[in-house]
């Protein structure tokens, strides 16, 4: 009896984690079509799905004014593309897959975690020219290296001139932040994307777990992005909400070249 009632009340909270992580899982993506109003100067990512990497390319002469997910799609300097999740014949080099993790979620943690399964896939495809990729509250950089400041105003940043001796972080890999395939989620395990990801600049926006439900932790720092070409653009999350209030719907500030 005590069993079944353990079974049971596992099941509840099961349903109970999907209902609570659903804000940043995408699954009520098609309902609200508003996103916040991006300024000159900014660009706001509807960064809701757990499938999906969005590609940003900087522009010199042109601002970011997508104001909506409609608006992202035509938007030339933002490309969207999904996280390969079939299964393929043999792990690469780099060990491309997903990897799927059990989590604490009702005890000590994310933190707490176990490999339970893994399996190969396509590598993630992105677009011949992009800067920065973002999913969910995941950031990576093409090539590229990042410094966290403590300034909060944007405008407040200086020449590039003084950042060449900066202790810059490079990607690094990764296969257990960027949740991708919740199939598992009533038994606590998530489907990992492995992927080199950029920990710095991810930490502009970071999910707890405890308590439950999750809290998003805002980072309101600017960071500097040194690319892969030499040059530098200094990012600032402005919001991470939809008008909905939806996490991960993105507004970032940015500033190209400094």
């Amino acid at each position: 009896m005590k069993k079944g009632l353990y079974n049971i009340l596992n099941v509840i909270a099961g349903w109970g984690l999907i209902v609570l992580l659903s804000a940043c899982n995408g699954i009520m993506d098609g309902i609200y079509d508003e996103a916040p109003q991006a300024a000159e100067g900014e660009i706001y990512v509807d960064a809701t799905s757990w499938t999906e990497w969005h590609y940003i390319k900087f522009a010199v002469s042109l601002q970011f004014t997508a104001t909506s997910p409609n608006d992202q799609a035509t938007n030339s300097q933002i490309s969207t593309y999904d996280i390969p999740t079939t299964p393929t014949a043999e792990f690469d080099a780099d060990g491309t897959g997903i990897y799927n993790y059990w989590y604490d979620v009702f005890g000590e943690g994310i933190s707490k975690r176990e490999l339970r399964s893994s399996y190969p896939t396509e590598r993630q495809p992105e677009p011949e020219e992009w800067d920065i990729a973002v999913h969910r509250n995941n950031v990576r950089t093409n090539g590229g290296a990042v410094y966290q400041t403590n300034i909060t105003d944007i405008n407040a940043i200086g020449s590039s001139t003084s950042y060449a001796t900066l202790p810059f972080v490079e990607d690094e890999w990764n296969e257990t932040d960027v949740w991708t395939v919740n199939s598992q989620m009533l038994s606590g395990v998530v489907g990992n994307q492995r992927i080199k990801i950029n920990t710095e600049l991810s930490k502009w926006l970071t999910m707890e777990i405890p308590p439950m439900p999750p809290t998003f932790v805002y980072n309101g720092n600017v960071f500097i992005v040194r690319l892969k070409d030499g040059t530098y653009a200094a990012l600032r999350l402005k919001n991470y909400k939809t008008t909905d209030g939806r996490n991960c719907g993105l507004t970032i500030e940015y500033r190209y070249p400094l």
